[in-house]
């Protein structure tokens, strides 16, 4: 530091000038970004209440207040039967993705089970296929003509089915097999860390594998499972596309869905009604953000890992560790194999029918060709590629200056973190009716473009690209800009040249996240795309309802190839970039 000093002692009069200014510079980038950040987020926010609490006129301008659409809401039936089955789904997905992803967890990072590498393969290659092309999959797996109630027929001579998909219990078991392996991930990093004495002195005090995981593993592993359930039933409580897919069928409706047909069913489109149900939504999933904060503020009570010795190594199952092995096989097998197997042959069929050897002789190319060969798939996928690449270097451009600004405490630093929190408490279907408003009342046409979808991400995806840049922020050293400022460097010189080399990485990890799961985004987008500026999911989603499985399965099997190639050279991309700034 007297270095610096010296160094500045030494600057011409015209640099000592310069340095003057720079504070007011850096206040003028604050001040300028707040106001972009405030542009982007406030609009549908304020749209949102201001169409549940004034009268809409017909023209769509706002009349008086009121709170009857508030009044409607507990007025009719229909919303406590769908808040009461959104809970229901919710709370039996989470429960059944915390048990699973947490077994599954425990047999891998805790025990010497062989494949455990399998894990990992099937989670990532699961992360990179959109859950709106494995509903299809499941739908036939367990419907009617699937193999699973066709075995039941054919053992009992019944002519009923063992399971009906569209039901609770369907839609719980498609969004838990979908969330499962989110689940191991979460619940592995927190195992992986995991002192081993404390189980290996329970097994030395004599308990058996049951008792320790019951008395010890479980306990550690409790503020992982906390948090974890908390933000996996909030994810659920706002999930779209398996309620609408297999509960709608049924006459099964849930807050979302029920927004979603205020705006798309009902004419003319009841806004103010969807409103009052988004802010509900909105509420409850504030709500339950608080208190996911308020856990994860209160999880250093349960660290085991200390200075002392810390060791982790596995432990030996003895002859139960093949049982392990099963369960790893087990899990890839259901949440992978079955579905990709399945859409494989629903993509090869001219139509959905059951799987019998006689059919093999119909199978066919032809979806394959009609998905390759038609313009419309193709600019399907250009649309889908250009908002996911769009937003995703948008939301990234404005998060290195945000994420600099607040890790480095600099003006408006607070408001401005606050106003990139705030679209994590709006569901994806609540932020698309949001925008839709705020499309119609734009003065130029927004409206079904790709510019609306393209801004509907970039302020869905604030919040997360804000982490990245964030915390690769935080682990640059704050004398290197220092040192940069004293040789004269302006602040927007500085983050070029100085910050946003190191925090590279960062920046193409935040990338291909935002860019991967813009791409497979079906709620923000579902109401904003218009015909002519579908998104892929919005498409399968639309063939999906129409019954057209066997194009929808084979565009979601060459989709999920794309993506995944695309995901491997970003990953090699970024490795490569990463050994070159830092020379690893």
């Amino acid at each position: 530091m007297t270095e610096v000093i010296d160094a500045a002692a030494a600057l011409p009069q015209q640099r000592r000038a310069g340095l003057a200014k720079r504070p007011a510079q850096t206040n003028l980038l604050a001040l300028a970004m707040l106001l972009v950040i405030a542009c982007l987020v406030l609009p549908p926010v304020v749209t949102l209440v201001q169409n549940s609490l004034f009268v809409m006129n017909p023209d769509g301008s706002h009349g008086a207040f009121t709170l009857d659409n508030f009044t409607h809401l507990v007025s009719e039936k229909g919303i406590l039967a769908s808040g009461w089955k959104s809970i229901q789904f919710a709370a039996l997905s989470t429960l059944f993705s915390l048990v699973f992803g947490a077994s599954l967890a425990w047999v891998v990072e805790r025990t010497d089970a062989p494949h455990r590498s399998l894990a990992y393969l099937m989670t990532v290659v699961s992360l990179g296929i959109p859950l709106i092309i494995y509903v299809p999959a499941w739908l036939f797996l367990l419907g009617p003509v699937g193999p699973f109630n066709e075995f039941y027929r054919n053992l009992t001579g019944n002519d009923g089915n063992l399971f009906s998909v569209n039901s609770i219990a369907g839609m719980v078991v498609i969004e838990t097999l979908g969330w499962l392996p989110m689940s191991f991930l979460l619940f592995a990093a927190s195992f992986r860390t995991a002192n081993a004495e404390l189980e290996e002195a329970a097994r030395m005090s004599g308990a058996g594998i049951l008792t320790m995981v019951l008395r010890i593993s479980i306990p550690l592993a409790a503020p992982a499972a906390l948090a974890t359930g908390l933000f996996i039933f909030i994810k659920t409580l706002q999930a779209f596309d398996v309620p609408k897919l297999v509960g709608t069928s049924a006459g099964i409706k849930l807050l979302t869905t029920d927004i979603y047909d205020d705006i798309r069913a009902a004419v003319p489109p009841r806004v103010g009604h969807a409103s009052a149900y988004s802010v509900v939504l909105t509420v409850l999933v504030a709500g339950l953000m608080y208190l996911y904060s308020r856990l994860s503020l209160n999880a250093s009570r349960f660290a085991t890992v200390t200075g002392k010795g810390f060791r982790p190594r596995p432990l030996p199952l003895g002859r139960l560790r093949w049982l392990g092995g099963g369960l790893i096989w087990a899990n890839c097998i259901v949440v992978l194999v079955l579905p990709i197997l399945t859409l494989l042959w629903i993509a090869l069929t001219p139509f959905v029918r059951p799987v019998r050897v006689a059919a093999f002789k119909s199978l066919t190319l032809d979806n394959f060709r009609v998905v390759l060969g038609s313009q419309g798939y193709l600019e399907l996928i250009a649309n889908t590629l250009i908002t996911a690449a769009a937003a995703a270097s948008i939301t990234m451009a404005l998060m290195v200056v945000c994420g600099w600004l607040v890790a480095r405490r600099l003006a408006f630093h607070a408001v401005t973190d606050q106003l990139i929190t705030l679209p994590m408490i709006l569901p994806g279907i609540v932020l698309s009716v949001a925008m839709m408003d705020v499309a119609l009342r734009a003065p130029i046409p927004l409206y079904s473009t790709l510019t609306i979808v393209v801004i509907a991400f970039v302020v869905h995806f604030l919040p997360f690209g804000m982490r990245y840049t964030y915390g690769g922020v935080l682990q640059i050293h704050k004398e290197l800009e220092e040192s940069a400022g004293v040789c004269g460097a302006s602040p927007g010189k500085i983050l070029l040249k100085v910050v946003m080399p190191l925090l590279w990485p960062a920046i193409m990890a935040g990338w291909v996240f935002i860019f991967l799961n813009a791409s497979r985004d079906l709620s923000t987008a579902i109401i904003l795309a218009g015909p002519d500026t579908k998104t892929i999911a919005v498409a399968i989603f639309d063939r999906a309802v129409n019954g057209e499985l066997s194009e929808v399965a084979a565009l979601g099997l060459l989709w999920s190839l794309l993506m995944s190639t695309i995901a491997t050279v970003f990953y090699l991309v970024m490795k490569r970039r990463g050994s070159m700034v830092f020379g690893l």
